[in-house]
């Protein structure tokens, strides 16, 4: 499993300046430190004012969006050499990508509180895709594919405030919290992406 830091995730929050919904419903609350420490962590960081260049802005806007999904550098930078490749918009493409990861999937059907949470769920084998176990994060799902979580612990304690949620999934998947499963059913579109993802500047930053 790959790890993003070893830092307190709350960190990287106040690092890029904004909420990057990294631990679930503390970010929510009124325990999240961006509303009592809303500057950069470090001794100086309500002190630090400086200028962003237009490398730096890049720079930032790739940090943050590795940091929401929970990659690598490696693994982002493969997502975008495939989105490159692909017929279609660049920044669309490469975000598609990202969205159709099983553990983007499995968070933003509602099941998983956080990314994190998400990828433990499906490491420990607790996912099944089209009736089959997946311990893959980086599994690509596709139209028609169904996810769910195993039948032995759909009555677990881990997942009895998943059941009273409100459904908020995008348009592209179908979901049933109550049975903790759904079904792909259509591409996400640009109307699903992460709306706080600047593509322009990361795709700038890699096509130097």
């Amino acid at each position: 499993m790959s790890k993003i830091t070893i830092r307190p995730v709350c960190r990287l929050c106040r690092r890029a300046g904004e909420k990057l919904y990294l631990k679930g419903a503390k970010c929510e609350s009124s325990k999240c430190p961006m509303i009592s420490k809303n500057y950069p962590p470090g001794q100086h960081g309500q002190s630090i004012k400086r200028a962003k260049s237009e490398f730096l802005r890049q720079l930032s806007e790739k940090q943050k969006a590795k940091r929401i999904f929970g990659l690598n550098e490696r693994q982002f930078h493969n997502y975008y050499k495939i989105a490159v490749k692909t017929k279609g918009v660049t920044g669309h493409e490469f975000l598609k990508l990202l969205e159709k990861r099983i553990d983007n999937v499995l968070y933003r059907a509602g099941i998983a509180d956080s990314r994190a949470q998400a990828r433990q769920i499906v490491n420990h084998g607790l996912c099944l895709i089209n009736g089959k176990k997946i311990k893959t994060p980086s599994y690509q799902v596709k139209i028609g594919d169904k996810f769910e979580i195993k039948e032995r612990l759909k009555k677990s304690k881990l997942f009895e405030a998943v059941k009273s949620k409100k459904d908020t999934s995008p348009k592209w998947m179908k979901v049933n919290l109550q049975e903790l499963k759904g079904e792909i059913t259509a591409e996400p579109s640009k109307d699903d992406f992460e709306k706080n993802i600047q593509t322009n500047l990361i795709i700038e930053y890699y096509s130097k």
